[in-house]
């Protein structure tokens, strides 16, 4: 079947199969921040923006993009510069598979919280699973980014 998208603001076609997730579709269109981890929805790896939502793209069927928008890492590539540099300054990015769907989510929660706090921060980052850090650093890392952005906005 072909599906009608946008990816990263660029209108694109893609052949998929009925039973295709949209992670595999979004890889082979050269998107490869998208991550296959798990394959289940429990890692994270694969999470992009469908519509301005967070999703995980390795349980999200391809048709189901079907005349959407979709922003993937490659869409946001200044503020993935920005939070990419405050992870690594906190030493939250040790071997980096997770990060681009980590700081998809961290983008998606500055659009729901103006000022998250910790909790916040824990709600919107809850599975997305690292296997190197202690997700201290992560914590350390967004609201770093939440105060700087604030600073900013003065």
């Amino acid at each position: 079947m072909l599906i009608k998208l946008t990816v990263n603001g660029i209108p694109r076609q893609a052949e998929c199969a009925p039973n295709e997730y949209l992670s595999d579709v979004l890889r082979r269109l050269g998107c490869l921040s998208v991550r296959q981890g798990c394959d289940t929805g429990t890692c994270g790896a694969c999470t992009i923006h469908l519509d301005g939502v967070a999703v995980l793209s390795c349980i999200t069927l391809a048709a189901q993009a079907q005349g959407k928008a979709v922003t993937t890492l490659e869409g946001v590539p200044e503020k993935a510069r920005a939070v990419g540099a405050l992870l690594v300054d906190e030493g939250a990015d040790q071997c980096g598979f997770c990060s681009a769907g980590l700081i998809m989510n961290i983008l998606y929660l500055e659009t729901m919280v103006c000022d998250p706090t910790d909790a916040d921060i824990a709600h919107y980052l809850n599975g997305n699973l690292c296997r190197c850090t202690g997700y201290a650093g992560q914590l350390r890392a967004v609201r770093r980014y939440f105060e700087v952005k604030a600073h900013e906005n003065r």
